[in-house]
């Protein structure tokens, strides 16, 4: 990627429009657009790559919040998406 001209971070950021998700409902092991960045990066010759992986690293990192409405920190967390959300070309920090 990088000697594509391509950052990993940009590319990751353009697949979820430049926001962080905040889920709705139950908790899936993987979404249709953790398919389809897991398809993005293996055609990038990335491996261990499938879209549970890529959903729970989603997760980990903060790109999507798929937390139950009833988890204590979700409201904190929320605030921070929506935050993130409003403020151009900025992600969560």
């Amino acid at each position: 990627m990088q000697t594509a001209g391509e950052g990993f971070s940009s590319f990751i950021w353009n697949m979820t429009g430049g926001k962080p998700i905040l889920s709705t409902g139950d908790v899936p092991g993987k979404t249709p657009l953790s398919e389809e960045m897991s398809k993005a990066l293996r055609k990038r010759g990335f491996k261990f790559v499938g879209p549970v992986i890529i959903d729970a690293w989603m997760q980990a990192v903060g790109i999507v919040n798929d937390h139950t409405t009833g988890w204590f920190r979700r409201k904190a967390v929320s605030a921070r998406l929506r935050a993130a959300r409003s403020a151009p070309g900025r992600g969560v920090q």
